[in-house]
């Protein structure tokens, strides 16, 4: 139905009540959004904050806690752990040697125990991730950069899982753990796709063959924190 002007006539398009009516509902819709779009990335902020305090101070535990018993693992100020493949593996290999293993023995308990040992924490987890890494030298047989890549692909992801079913089924970590452990655990490799430089940026071969234990955070989604629930919840 047409809707007329008080004077008479219809009204074009540039007078339609309705139009003039959705145009501010919209701008007024665009308001309110971007003050909560506004509002929930504060959240996610402070959120985030918090759970880099909690990997701060975890850090800080298990730093001091391999130190007393002489064990050879950079930790960064997250709590993400490098360990040297010298420290784990035979050159070439992904089978751990008796070092490794041995290594692995005294490392695992306090690694385990230092992050679960504290709730808050825990709560501020949302994977532990197992992550291997090798130098670029060639493999030998392969051909081309991406045969390169493809093996050393396969190397990296066998000493992450090498170590992670290691850590999981030969060392004495307080079982009580098992289950919030293999929910959190994550496997990955990623071949020469993330050196380690030296200080003229070129790549230290020794210290780029690596394994890390590295610490995912959680953080709250848009409509969480908006408070929407969308049914995906358990």
């Amino acid at each position: 139905m047409a809707i007329h002007k008080k004077g008479g006539g219809v009204a074009d398009g540039t007078d339609n009540i309705f139009w003039t009516t959705m145009s501010d509902l919209m701008l007024g819709l665009c308001i309110v959004f971007m003050t909560l779009f506004i509002l929930a990335m504060t959240g996610f902020t402070q959120q985030t904050i918090k759970a880099q305090q909690q990997q701060a101070e975890t850090a800080k535990k298990l730093t001091e806690k391999l130190k007393i018993e002489k064990i050879d693992a950079e930790v960064d100020i997250f709590g993400n752990v490098k360990i040297s493949d010298v420290e784990l593996f035979e050159v070439g290999s992904y089978t751990l040697s008796a070092k490794g293993k041995n290594f692995l023995n005294k490392f695992a308990p306090i690694y385990i125990d230092t992050i679960f040992g504290n709730e808050a924490t825990l709560q501020s987890i949302d994977n532990i991730i197992v992550q291997g890494h090798t130098d670029s030298q060639m493999f030998r047989g392969a051909k081309t950069q991406n045969e390169q890549f493809s093996k050393n692909m396969f190397l990296s992801l066998q000493r992450a899982y090498a170590v992670q079913d290691y850590m999981l089924l030969h060392t004495q970590y307080n079982k009580r753990y098992n289950k919030k452990l293999r929910k959190l655990l994550i496997v990955e490799g990623r071949s020469y796709a993330d050196p380690v430089l030296d200080a003229n940026g070129n790549e230290d071969l020794a210290k780029s063959r690596r394994v890390e234990l590295k610490l995912k955070v959680k953080g709250a989604s848009l409509t969480q924190m908006l408070g929407f629930d969308f049914g995906g919840h358990n």
